[in-house]
C-alpha cells in the first residue's frame, strides 16, 4: 500500500510540475519572438540608415563636384576677361596701322624728299607694333605661307607660276591676333598653281 501511494504522491507531483515547464517554454518562446522582431526592426533601421547615409554622401560628392564645377568656370571666365578685355580698344588701333602701312607705301625710302617721311613713318609703326604686341596683339601677314581660312580671308584665285596651289600670293591687308584669338583675318589673294594662261592675238 505504501507503494501505491508513494505513485500516486510521485504521480501528483509530476503532475504538478507539467504545467510550470510548459508555461517556461512558452514564455521563452514568447521572448525570443519578441527578441527577433526586435531585430528585424533594428536591421530594418539600420538598412534605412545606411541608404540614408549613402544618399547623403552621394549629395556631398555632388555638391563638392559642383563648387568644383564653379570655381573652375569663375577662374577661366576671370581669364578670358583679363586676356580679351582690350579686344574692342585693339579693334580700334587697327585703322591706325593700316594708315602707317599705307604711309608707307606712298612714300619712298630712296627719294630724298620722302626719305626723312617714310623713316619717321617706319619708326612710329615698329614702335606701336612693339606696344600692342606688349598685350598680345600679333600681326598675321601670310605672304608666301599655306592658306589659312581661320586666319585669312580669300578675296579671289589666281593662276600662278611662282606660287604652288592654295599659298597666299599677295596680301591686301594684314591680320590681327590677340592672345590667339583673330581680332580681323588678312585680306589675301591665293594662287591656283600652274603657269598664267596666255591668251593669243
Amino acid at each position: 500500500m505504501s507503494n501505491e501511494s508513494n505513485n500516486t504522491s510521485q504521480d501528483q507531483v509530476e503532475d504538478v510540475e507539467t504545467p510550470e515547464v510548459v508555461a517556461d517554454d512558452a514564455s521563452l518562446i514568447d521572448e525570443l519572438t519578441q527578441a527577433n522582431f526586435r531585430i528585424e526592426e533594428l536591421e530594418q533601421l539600420l538598412a534605412e540608415s545606411e541608404t540614408a547615409l549613402a544618399e547623403r554622401k552621394d549629395v556631398e560628392v555632388r555638391a563638392a563636384a559642383e563648387t568644383q564645377n564653379i570655381r573652375t568656370r569663375a577662374a577661366k571666365d576671370v581669364e578670358q576677361a583679363r586676356k580679351f578685355a582690350l579686344e574692342k580698344f585693339a579693334n580700334e588701333l587697327l585703322p591706325v596701322i593700316d594708315n602707317m602701312e599705307r604711309a608707307l607705301q606712298g612714300t619712298n625710302p630712296e627719294d630724298e624728299a620722302t626719305k626723312a617721311i617714310y623713316e619717321g613713318v617706319d619708326l612710329t609703326m615698329k614702335g606701336f607694333l612693339t606696344s600692342v604686341e606688349k598685350f598680345g596683339v600679333t600681326q598675321v601677314n601670310p605672304q608666301g605661307q599655306a592658306f589659312n581660312p581661320e586666319h585669312h580671308q580669300a578675296i579671289g584665285m589666281q593662276p600662278s607660276a611662282e606660287y604652288p596651289a592654295n599659298t597666299v600670293m599677295m596680301v591686301m591687308q594684314k591680320g590681327y591676333l590677340l592672345n590667339d584669338r583673330l581680332l580681323r583675318p588678312a585680306m589675301v589673294m591665293v594662287s591656283q598653281g600652274g603657269a598664267s594662261v596666255d591668251v593669243e592675238a
